[in-house]
């Protein structure tokens, strides 16, 4: 197997290679791997890369190193190739989707990212993009949009950020009329504060959106908040939608399927593991076992799931 690192070199505010290229070439030296290393050269960029080199049709790991935005496009480049498996070294402010398997400290230990086990999960298809954590349409899309400005600010973290934009889409981006239905059920308008759909768990630098999601049980989670509340009792529950304790709200329905399909008659946010677009129709749709990921080896998740596995 071929072992391919992508780099970001602007993840965690530009400091990221020197750091991380001489940690690569001595775990490479030390198993004897075929590797490389590949620093993207713009936005975008990793993709085409990744795509390209998965055709060949060569067994290949590819680490996703930097930030969610890297992890992204790694995921839309390898998503259809079967020869491809995806792995992570976090290196960027957020790293959301590796919280269900460790802390980021533990998966910049190299050691076991090269001994990790190959996991299929689902994945979701948002119109033509591949999202491994999260997609959602309506206010917390535009925190999403407003964070991405805001955490390029010297000492800002990513949770900091998500604060921030809260803020701004409270006052800006309140309601967000929406018809949507799910698994092809009734067709229901609303006015929402967003419709989220979860793959696994955390978002926005911490925030628990999905706190009963599972990335390889076949469903997706479908969080629903409606607007039906001021702005300033809003802001309030904001911490405990961070703890993940809002799917009891009145304001809330939750339900779990394999497709949303929301439209909305004013172009809405709608974010796709942090990339931004604004659309009046989309759909999140799961596709079952669309990704081969990489859990580092000594992950807690590993245990988890075996006794998930046993139980079944």
């Amino acid at each position: 197997m071929k072992h391919i690192f992508v780099i970001n070199p602007a993840a965690g505010q530009g400091k990221v290679l020197d750091f991380i290229r001489p940690k690569i070439e001595e775990v490479c030296k030390k198993y004897s791997l075929n590797c490389e290393i590949h620093v993207t050269e713009r936005a975008g960029e990793g993709i085409e890369y990744v795509r390209n080199k998965a055709a060949s049709g060569e067994e290949i790991r590819f680490y996703a190193c930097g930030g969610d935005g890297t992890l992204y496009d790694v995921v839309n480049g390898a998503f259809g190739y079967k020869n491809a498996q995806v792995a992570v070294i976090p290196l960027g402010s957020g790293n959301d989707f590796i919280r269900l398997f460790g802390t980021k400290e533990e998966f910049l230990n190299l050691d076991d990212q090269i001994n990790g086990v190959p996991v299929e999960f689902d994945v979701i298809k948002c119109d033509d993009e591949i999202a491994i954590n999260q997609c959602s349409m309506g206010m917390d899309a535009e925190v999403c949009a407003m964070q991405g400005k805001i955490k390029k600010l010297p000492l800002v973290t990513g949770e900091g950020a998500y604060y921030i934009g809260c803020l701004y889409a409270i006052i800006r981006k309140f309601k967000n009329k929406f018809t949507y239905s799910i698994d092809g059920g009734e067709k229901k308008t609303k006015d929402c504060l967003f419709c989220f759909c979860g793959n696994s768990r955390w978002y926005g630098g911490g925030f628990m959106a999905a706190p009963l999601a599972l990335p390889e049980d076949g469903l997706l989670d479908f969080v629903i908040v409606e607007s039906r509340v001021s702005r300033p009792k809003l802001v309030t529950l904001l911490n405990k939608y961070k703890r993940g304790e809002h799917l009891d709200w009145d304001i809330t329905e939750f339900t779990r399927g394999k497709k949303l399909v929301i439209h909305s008659d004013k172009p809405a946010a709608v974010n796709v593991d942090g990339e931004i677009k604004y659309v009046t129709d989309t759909s999140f749709e799961i596709i079952e076992k669309g990704i081969t990921y990489v859990v580092p080896a000594k992950s807690k998740f590993l245990a988890e799931r075996e006794k998930r596995l046993a139980n079944k």
